[in-house]
């Protein structure tokens, strides 16, 4: 029973990524993965050059969203990805592009 309330657990998850993930469509490959997987939050440039993504949904498709941040779409190259798992608080409806 642990393990069933464990894959319907909310969560959020915050992700800055740094590499090639700017100008590659990194962000789109990030909205399209959230909206398949039903995460909301957003995906932002940022002007160090890195990508920071918020997400808050259940934690086993978040933890597939943080799976395929690490990689990102063809033309990116990712060499780190800071993880930081927070509390969900239900503020997003929708991901979106920033």
């Amino acid at each position: 029973m642990e393990q069933e309330k464990n894959l319907i657990e909310n969560a959020a998850v915050k992700i800055i990524v740094s590499g090639r993930v700017q100008g590659v469509g990194y962000r789109y490959f990030i909205a399209k993965t959230a909206s398949e997987l039903d995460i909301n939050g957003y995906a932002m440039n940022l002007y160090s050059g890195e990508v920071e993504i918020f997400a808050e949904g259940i934690k086993v498709l978040l933890e597939e969203l943080v799976e395929k941040a690490k990689k990102g779409p063809l033309y990116a190259y990712v060499n780190k990805a800071e993880i930081d798992w927070l509390v969900f608080k239900n503020k997003y409806n929708n991901f979106e592009i920033r």
